[in-house]
C-alpha cells in the first residue's frame, strides 16, 4: 500500500514536469481557430480566463510547414544559435580543460586565491558583469557580431568548476607511475588525465549546451543587429496571428536540446559516480 501511494505521487510529479511539454505539442497543433479560442482571453485582448485543451480537436501540421517552409528568419536564427553554442563549446574544451587539470593536479603559488576567485565569479549572475563586458567588447570592436556573446563565454568558470572535481578524482598514484615510466606532462594529460577526466568533460558540455543554446540576455545585449540574433529570441515574439508557429518553434527548438540531454545522460550518471570516489 505505501509502495503504491508513493509510485501515485511520483506519477502525478512526473505529469506536473511534463505538462508544459504536452502544452507546447497541443499548441503546435492546433488550428489558428481553436487557438484563438483557447488564448484571446490572453493574447488577443479578449475577457475571461483562458483556457486549454490536452488534446488538439482537429489536429493539424500547418504551422510547422509554416514554419520550415515559409519562415527563412527561423532559419537564419537557427544557424546563428548553432554558430554561438558550438563556437563557446569550443573554446571552453580548449581553454577549460587544461585550466581544469591545473587547477585539480598542480601546486602553484595562490591556487587556492585564484580559485576561490573563479567560484565567486561563477556565483555573479549576467548582470553584474554585464557592463564592464560591454565597454571591453566595445574597446574590442566586437559589438554586434556573434564573438561578442561567444568569447564571454568561453571564459567561463562553471564548466572549469565541474570538469575540476573530475579531474581530482584521478589517482595521483597512477599519474606518479607514469612519471617513473618516462611519460611527460603532456602525454599524462592525453593519456590519463582526458580519458579519466572525459566524464565530467562531456557532463560539462552537456551542461553548457542546454545553457547556451537559450541564451537570451546576452544576445539581446550585445547584438543590435537582428540578423544575428539566435533562436531564442524568435521564440518571445508571440502574437495571437503567429502564436501557432510560435509553438511550432518551440517543438523544433525543444528537439535539439531533448537529444543532446539524452545521448549524454548516460556521462552525466557516470560522471556523478566518479566525482564521488576517492582515491
Amino acid at each position: 500500500m505505501k509502495r503504491r501511494i508513493i509510485l501515485s505521487l511520483l506519477m502525478i510529479l512526473a505529469a506536473a514536469v511534463c505538462y508544459p511539454i504536452f502544452f507546447l505539442l497541443a499548441g503546435s497543433l492546433m488550428g489558428d481557430g481553436e487557438l484563438t479560442e483557447h488564448l484571446g482571453a490572453v493574447l488577443a485582448g479578449g475577457e475571461g480566463l483562458m483556457t486549454w485543451s490536452v488534446l488538439p480537436l482537429a489536429p493539424t501540421l500547418r504551422h510547422y510547414v509554416e514554419l520550415l517552409l515559409d519562415s527563412p528568419e527561423f532559419f537564419q536564427m537557427f544557424w546563428n544559435s548553432i554558430q554561438m553554442t558550438v563556437g563557446i563549446l569550443a573554446g571552453q574544451l580548449i581553454f577549460g580543460v587544461p585550466a581544469a587539470w591545473g587547477f585539480a593536479r598542480y601546486r602553484f603559488p595562490f591556487k587556492k586565491i585564484l580559485f576561490t576567485l573563479y567560484i565567486v565569479l561563477m556565483m555573479m549572475p549576467f548582470q553584474v558583469t554585464m557592463l564592464s563586458s560591454y565597454l571591453v567588447l566595445s574597446g574590442m570592436d566586437l559589438m554586434d557580431t556573434l564573438w561578442a556573446v561567444i568569447l564571454p563565454a568561453v571564459f567561463s568558470t562553471f564548466p572549469v568548476f565541474i570538469m575540476y572535481r573530475f579531474f581530482c578524482s584521478v589517482p595521483h598514484a597512477l599519474i606518479e607511475a607514469a612519471r617513473v615510466d618516462g611519460a611527460g606532462e603532456l602525454a599524462i594529460f592525453l593519456h590519463i588525465g582526458l580519458p579519466m577526466g572525459s566524464p565530467g568533460i562531456i557532463s560539462a558540455m552537456v551542461l553548457g549546451y542546454l545553457e547556451y543554446w537559450n541564451l537570451i540576455e546576452q544576445p539581446m545585449t550585445f547584438l543590435k543587429n537582428k540578423e544575428l540574433w539566435p533562436l531564442s529570441l524568435y521564440l518571445p515574439n508571440i502574437s495571437m496571428d503567429r502564436a501557432g508557429v510560435s509553438f511550432a518553434a518551440s517543438v523544433v527548438t525543444l528537439i535539439p536540446a531533448l537529444l543532446v540531454f539524452l545521448c549524454g545522460q548516460d556521462y552525466l550518471e557516470q560522471g556523478i559516480v566518479a566525482a564521488a570516489l576517492k582515491e
